[in-house]
C-alpha cells in the first residue's frame, strides 16, 4: 500500500468558492478513479504559524496505481485549479 499525503497552501488571494471548487473536484476523484482505495482531504483546523491551509491523504495499491492516478485526466483537472490558486504544494509518498 502506498500512502499519498499533499499539503496546499493557498495565495492570499484565494476565494472560499474557489476552495471549495477544489473540494469539489476532489470529491469526484474516488468515482472517476478506480485506483483510489482510500480518499481523504479537508482544510487545515489549527491554522497555527507551521501550518498549510488545506491536506489531502489518499492510498493506493501501489506505485504503478498510484502513478496512473497522478496523470489520469480527471486528477489532472483539479491540479490545474491547484497551481492557480496554491502558492506551494508538498508531497510525501510512502509505503503503508
Amino acid at each position: 500500500m502506498i500512502t499519498h499525503i499533499v499539503f496546499f497552501k493557498f495565495k492570499p488571494e484565494t476565494t472560499s468558492a474557489e476552495i471549495q471548487q477544489l473540494a469539489d473536484g476532489l470529491g469526484e476523484l474516488p468515482q472517476k478513479i478506480e485506483e483510489i482505495r482510500e480518499f481523504r482531504f479537508g482544510p487545515d483546523m489549527i491554522r497555527s504559524e507551521r501550518s498549510y491551509d488545506f491536506g489531502l491523504v489518499s492510498s493506493f495499491d501501489d506505485l504503478d496505481a498510484l502513478q496512473r492516478y497522478q496523470v489520469h485526466p480527471d486528477h489532472q483537472k483539479v491540479v490545474a485549479h491547484v497551481k492557480a490558486i496554491s502558492s506551494s504544494v508538498v508531497a510525501v509518498d510512502f509505503a503503508g
